[in-house]
């Protein structure tokens, strides 16, 4: 799930990289930007979550990470006769925002960047647990930012772009200075970005890769995993993969599957089984935007064990 090369094609499915940076390292990554990885590695995070220290002296720091004070203790030790201006978060799960807190508690720098945990529709009751247990909804920053907000320090500058999709929350940040951006979970190098309803919207996901696709940085430092060095290649690469994937989707209901485990088994053959879970979700999302669409018909507003059918 991981790879190198990036296809020229929008219809090509983007391939991802193999080589994933180590966790508990203190590393320079660019002039601007230094690195600590938490030690919370597993399927869906890779390494573990990036959290990135911006500028010398007087800095930001994003993504804290899980609520683990060992990983704070440890990047306060990095940070020694540092001041910390700002503590950024680009979106409220719990392998992203808890740590700030704890980061805040201890600085006294204030928690900026994205609101409140929200979803993009009402959930129905046990709908989706495993989302509602990765959810951070205690989040409350000092300031809320919005698109085009800035935040900034000696010689560098953070700048809010909406990108709503994997969380309905979710931010990136542009480093001017730099040409990069810092994309959180929005696009990663090692992976395809998990978008699973009620938390996410594959409608508001693929909005905010057109969005990206305009777009001038030349790098980007996702929330796990190592640079997207291509970016611009790779946003045009998962937008055809997820075109691909929802024209799989269809086939798969005109060939007379109906239910998502269905589906999942057909066009996942060979997912790592601890997987299959967010493969259901993914599959549930591309489904909600269809139903929605019109292109899907199922009984009632969908849901992870609605039948479908082509429309």
């Amino acid at each position: 799930m991981h790879g190198v090369a990036m296809a020229d094609d929008e219809a090509s499915g983007p391939t991802f990289e193999r080589s994933l940076p180590e966790a508990g390292r203190f590393e320079r990554v660019a002039p601007l930007i230094r690195r600590r990885i938490a030690p919370n590695g597993g399927p869906f995070t890779a390494t573990g979550t990036c959290t990135y220290v911006v500028g010398d002296r007087r800095v930001a720091v994003i993504d804290p990470g899980p609520d683990d004070p060992s990983h704070i203790e440890a990047l306060l030790a990095d940070l020694t006769d540092e001041q910390v201006e700002a503590i950024v978060v680009t979106h409220t799960h719990r392998d992203h925002s808890p740590g700030a807190r704890l980061l805040a508690a201890r600085t006294g720098a204030p928690i900026v960047g994205c609101g409140p945990h929200r979803a993009a529709r009402a959930l129905a009751e046990g709908e989706t647990p495993v989302l509602d247990a990765s959810s951070d909804k205690a989040h409350a920053p000092e300031r809320v930012m919005a698109e085009g907000d800035t935040v900034s320090g000696p010689g560098w500058t953070l700048v809010a772009l909406e990108t709503p999709g994997h969380t309905m929350n979710h931010l990136a940040f542009a480093l001017p200075e730099a040409e990069a951006l810092f994309s959180g979970d929005h696009v990663m190098a090692w992976n395809t970005t998990i978008v699973a309803p009620p938390d996410g919207e594959m409608r508001a996901y693929m909005a905010s890769l057109e969005k990206l696709r305009g777009r001038g940085e030349t790098i980007y430092w996702p929330g796990h995993g190592g640079p997207v060095r291509e970016p611009a290649r790779l946003v045009r690469c998962l937008i055809g993969h997820r075109r691909q994937r929802e024209a799989a989707i269809r086939a798969r209901l005109v060939a007379g599957d109906v239910r998502i485990p269905e589906v999942v088994a057909a066009i996942y053959q060979g997912l790592d089984p601890r997987l299959h879970g967010a493969a259901a979700l993914s599959v549930f999302a591309h489904l909600e935007d269809l139903v929605g669409r019109g292109l899907v018909a199922c009984e009632g507003p969908p849901r992870l064990d609605s039948a479908y059918a082509p429309a």
